[in-house]
């Protein structure tokens, strides 16, 4: 079992949501207290995750991997932090996709044992140092989309070759050859380049509109692939990848199976935001709306009540530095008073943020300055990179843990 290289680190004047002004306290020190989130030494706002939620979402979709035979290598860019891609690792994740050369540089640093790198890399500085990672045995794949990023590829190689996966889209996605005939120019290319060998196919779904155009896209996909494969341009081992959080249902669907007569086919899943989901857009976009099973809300930001300027309005000292608003603004989830009682958050909706300002509109009984509120999130991949540490609490509110992200 793979145990990754986690950095000791301190709270100390820094920790945003800790208030600690004293000399720095190692991590394991602070939670070995297991401080009360009510009475302890946090400030508002501050997100906390769930470890209840951690664990089940962690779980959901290590079962949904085995169940469908999917090797899984979740994205790693959704929470940057090595404490959750450990126990991404234990519950049997192959690997962790990364978006960007810094990602897998921090990757290499905590010792991930195998990096997919779900992207198009043309920066010589990066490929060079890759180029020697990979010499010295790291295992590592990346994407190509045109003649350009090959021949970058093969420049930059070291002592072993590259593992590239040519990359099919969509008209009007993000990268990836917008039509077979491009993917086979770009798989030939490969095949032709000293330092790069033809690992497999690539793709995502995840931008798309709804089931349907999903499906047929990873339709698609498979074409595709066996297209390659009747060119004779595949190796005996293919690796093909595709899955965000929206429609990992359909992967297995149309990629899981023996679908490759004459290769031996690993079909990798890189879904992210699941393993905290979230009270927003992966609500209504997940899977689990469509199949049997669930995934649980684990992102929480408590904030106070600042003031109570005008009827129908309350202010919150909580804004875009502190929670994400990309997706859809945060969710008032519950209110608790500063005797301790709490209470749904029914009549309050959060209409607008400014940097550190929310603006909750009040359909019934007011909050009153100095209680805290409960906001769930929407789009959790920016929900982490605004938080260095975030308190890891378990059902009785008290903390147990700190997640670190490096992002």
């Amino acid at each position: 079992m793979t145990s990754l290289n986690i950095p000791a680190e301190v709270v100390d004047w820094r920790t945003k949501g800790i208030w600690h002004p004293g000399a720095p306290i190692p991590f394991a020190e602070f939670t070995a207290a297991r401080h009360p989130l009510f009475g302890g030494p946090f400030t508002w706002p501050v997100m906390v995750a769930r470890r209840s939620a951690l664990k089940h979402n962690i779980a959901a979709l290590a079962s949904f991997c085995a169940a469908h035979d999917l090797a899984f290598a979740p994205h790693g860019k959704t929470t940057m932090a090595p404490t959750l891609f450990q126990e991404q690792l234990d519950a049997g994740a192959w690997g962790i996709t990364a978006a960007t050369a810094n990602q897998v540089l921090a990757y290499r640093a905590f010792g991930v044992p195998r990096v997919l790198l779900a992207n198009e890399l043309l920066d010589p500085t990066a490929l060079r140092w890759l180029g020697g990672e990979v010499g010295r045995g790291m295992e590592f794949l990346l994407y190509a989309d045109s003649v350009e990023g090959v021949a970058a590829i093969s420049a930059a190689a070291g002592e072993r070759p590259f593992r590239v996966l040519v990359e099919l889209g969509h008209r009007g996605g993000r990268s990836g050859c917008r039509s077979v005939d491009e993917l086979l120019a770009v798989a030939r290319a490969v095949a032709a380049a000293p330092g790069a060998e033809l690992a497999g196919v690539a793709g995502y779904e995840g931008g798309l509109a709804d089931v349907a155009a999903a499906s047929a896209y990873l339709g698609g996909l498979r074409d595709a692939t066996a297209e390659l494969s009747k060119c004779g341009l595949l190796p005996r081992h293919v690796i093909v990848t595709a899955g965000g959080s929206s429609y990992f249902d359909q992967v297995a669907e149309r990629l899981s199976g023996a679908w490759l007569p004459g290769h031996d086919l690993t079909v990798l899943l890189r879904s992210g935001a699941y393993v905290a989901h979230d009270d927003g857009i992966y609500t209504q976009r997940t899977p689990y709306t469509r199949i049997p099973g669930s995934l649980d809300a684990a992102l929480e930001i408590w904030a106070q009540v600042t003031s109570v300027p005008e009827p129908g309005l309350a202010i919150v000292g909580m804004g875009k530095r502190e929670a994400p608003y990309d997706a859809g603004l945060p969710v008032p989830l519950r209110l608790r008073r500063p005797d301790g009682t709490v209470h749904p958050a029914g009549g309050l909706s959060l209409t607008d943020t400014n940097d550190h300002h929310a603006y909750v509109k009040v359909d019934g009984p007011p909050p009153r300055p100095g209680d805290l509120l409960c906001f769930g999130i929407s789009h959790p991949c920016t929900a982490f990179d605004k938080w260095e540490v975030i308190p890891v609490v378990d059902d009785d509110e008290m903390v147990t843990d700190l997640i670190r992200t490096y992002f």
